[in-house]
């Protein structure tokens, strides 16, 4: 993998998050381990973690200088003790290509005993500000060439007032209806003919005196009708034996 260039005297934040599966070097009590960080001549420890065991926490936070062709960071594994030497878990190899090139890696990464057997992990997060990332959007070649069009400046800053816009009402004049038609009198000279005179013709009808008397004679001229109702006898003939039924044959 090629090494970034133009890292000389840049910074680095490296975060020692914990360790994993770490190798047991303790036969009774739990071990204390604890991690060292060295890039160059740069050394960090990190605070003994008591009794941590195969899992412990840290949360550690270290800033490193870059130098120019140095790609890795070498990490050591060790367990704290009191009365002897402390005890060697394991170490490994940080490569810093990832984080150089993206801004930010959380790896973890595995170790080694001294027989090169696996000896656990440590997780670490690195964060480096001065990352050459990609461009998110490339322009097009003839960009440059192309010249927005402008946008037409309006001529007045402000809208002019709505009196100077449109001229007074009074200075137009409503066309008559009939422009073309003079008055009456002036176009026609006065007709030769008399008006009708109201006397000259007689009327159409004579008046309800004018007809003749009726020739028929009033209604009490006629004589008066007398009418007698007839008489008609309703009752019958007397049977031959009144008030008596004939004898019953035997």
């Amino acid at each position: 993998m090629s090494m970034i260039s133009g890292i000389q005297g840049q910074l680095l934040e490296v975060t020692v998050v914990s360790c994993n599966k770490l190798k047991d070097t303790e036969w009774i009590s739990r071990q204390d381990p604890y991690v060292c960080l060295e890039y160059g001549s740069t050394k960090f420890r990190t605070r003994t973690c008591t009794d941590g065991g195969k899992n412990p926490t840290f949360q550690e936070k270290f800033v490193f200088t870059l130098i120019e062709g140095l790609p890795e960071i070498n990490v050591v594994v060790w367990n704290s003790n009191t009365v002897t030497h402390d005890d060697f878990i394991g170490s490994g190899k940080i490569q810093l290509q990832k984080v150089l090139s993206a801004g930010y890696d959380d790896t973890a990464w595995p170790i080694q005993t001294k027989t090169g057997r696996h000896g656990g992990e440590v997780r670490l997060i690195m964060f480096y500000a001065n990352a050459n990332k990609p461009a998110t959007s490339y322009a097009p070649s003839y960009t440059a060439a192309y010249t927005a069009p402008q946008l037409h400046t309006p001529v007045y800053s402000v809208p002019p007032p709505h009196a100077a816009s449109c001229p007074p009402a009074a200075t137009y004049q409503t066309p008559s209806p009939y422009p073309a038609y003079p008055p009456h009198s002036a176009a026609y000279p006065p007709t030769s003919y008399p008006p009708p005179q109201p006397t000259a013709y007689p009327p159409a009808y004579p008046p309800p005196s004018g007809y003749p008397p009726s020739s028929y004679p009033p209604h009490s001229s006629y004589p008066p009708v007398s009418y007698t109702p007839p008489t008609q006898d309703y009752s019958y003939p007397p049977g031959p034996y009144p008030g008596t039924y004939p004898p019953r044959p035997y």
